[in-house]
């Protein structure tokens, strides 16, 4: 009989092979961010802040989409694991109909939103310098969504590493694309941050491309990948992803949305805040990819065990992910915590900028743990396609708690940009302990195989 921690690490080991270029593939995602962020921060406080504030709206729809679209790992691991290889080209099927779908999403979100981007308050310059960049950079997002089902097609099936090069190569035409844009090179005209908006399209939609080319070439997902699109089914597979994506979206939009709130309520504080918190927001964020990556791996291999009866695996996968977060994020906060304004100075040399930066990473340390917890327990519900509870739990953390704290330390308190990050560190902790506590009686439930 193998014993619980053999089986824990021998677990771990397989949730850490399934994860690496989960990973790897979300850190490249970041990483045009981080491109971005840099390059633009040359270009001065205004336009940075200008980036943070339009990114800031642009994730709501975004991260939107990651979440419904995670619905397409689920359904794919589910129908691997039970060895149905036409339920997984369905999957692909139902997903591209939620891309449609998403791109109207998109087209209303930016018809609403764009044209009275006043109402958020924000310092004129920083609004002005945002409006061009946004009304680019909204298309990108079309070609990102088309990837994320691909790539998540492609994890589902044990594939995850030709996504991740792609993605990778993307990340370096982004870079390029940035030079030659931003600044004027190669016979280009100096565009600016409107120049960085054309490169992340152009960037997006290389990748889109490649990765379809990949799926439909590929040798090792014939059988799974679609040969026939307009099918009777594909009405019903769409409803199958949408029904457990959505909720899913859901709660990724109502955390997501909280952020987004919160920094808008930052741009009130002036440029230099929000400039300040784009560099937080970008680190932590990058860091968050790992937890995120696990969280991925966990609801795949959760899927398979579920679809294949093997429910003693569970256990060891759903604790060893929640211990490889932990350990990652008291990393991140070691480093954010002692290390802030040495990693605030990669991206601006203004003091003002950088100190306060320091500040709020700073605070970005503190609730690092918390953060991989939270992931990773949403994580393995959606392998049990529980995605509406924790929806809920999500607008609770961090719309009636995380936001209400945010304001009140900041404008009530007199607490300032720190404050604001105050309110994320006490939604954050809200969230981490109600999801795992359901992650607790979901395994404790478990039937014997």
């Amino acid at each position: 009989m193998v014993s619980p921690m053999k089986s824990l690490l021998s677990e771990n080991r397989r949730t850490a092979a399934l994860a690496l270029p989960i990973i790897a593939g979300h850190v490249g995602q970041m990483l045009m961010g981080w491109v971005d962020t840099v390059m633009v921060g040359w270009l001065g406080v205004v336009p940075l802040a200008a980036c943070g504030f339009a990114n800031t709206l642009l994730s709501v729809p975004l991260l939107f989409g990651f979440g419904l679209l995670s619905a397409v790992s689920i359904h794919a691991s589910h129908a691997h694991g039970a060895g149905e290889a036409e339920r997984s080209a369905a999957s692909v099927r139902g997903g591209f109909v939620a891309v449609a779908l998403l791109s109207l999403v998109v087209a209303g979100f930016a018809s609403l939103v764009f044209p009275r981007l006043s109402i958020f308050s924000q310092p004129p310059e920083v609004t002005a310098a945002a409006v061009r960049f946004l009304e680019i950079c909204a298309w990108s997002l079309v070609p990102a969504f088309a990837t994320t089902v691909v790539k998540n097609f492609c994890e589902a099936l044990g594939r995850p590493w030709p996504p991740f090069w792609i993605i990778l190569s993307g990340v370096a035409l982004n870079a390029v694309l940035n030079w030659v844009l931003i600044f004027g090179h190669w016979g280009a005209p100096a565009m600016g941050l409107v120049g960085a908006a054309w490169a992340t399209l152009a960037a997006r939609t290389a990748v889109m491309v490649a990765v379809l080319v990949y799926a439909s070439a590929s040798s090792g997902l014939r059988g799974c990948w679609p040969v026939r699109w307009l099918v009777p089914e594909i009405g019903r597979a769409a409803a199958g992803i949408l029904s457990v994506g959505l909720p899913a979206g859901g709660m990724v939009v109502f955390e997501v949305g909280g952020f987004a709130a919160g920094s808008i309520m930052m741009g009130w504080l002036g440029a230099p805040a929000l400039a300040a918190h784009q560099i937080a927001m970008t680190c932590a964020g990058t860091a968050f990819m790992v937890p995120l990556g696990l969280s991925q791996a966990v609801a795949v291999r959760v899927g398979h065990a579920r679809g294949a009866g093997k429910f003693a695996r569970i256990r060891p996968v759903v604790y060893g992910a929640h211990i490889l977060a932990v350990l990652f994020m008291g990393t991140t906060f070691a480093a954010f915590v002692f290390g802030g304004r040495s990693i605030a100075g990669w991206f601006i040399a203004d003091p003002e900028v950088v100190l306060l930066a320091a500040r709020l990473l700073f605070m970005a340390g503190i609730f690092q743990i918390m953060d991989g917890v939270q992931v990773v327990s949403a994580g393995t519900l959606r392998g049990f396609a529980d995605t509406s509870g924790p929806m809920w739990i999500g607008i609770f953390s961090y719309w009636v708690v995380a936001l209400p704290v945010s304001w009140a330390a900041t404008f009530v308190l007199g607490g300032g940009p720190v404050g604001i990050w105050f309110g994320y560190v006490v939604g954050l902790a809200v969230a981490a302990a109600t999801l795992f506590a359901r992650v607790r009686r979901r395994v404790t439930a478990l039937p014997a195989d």
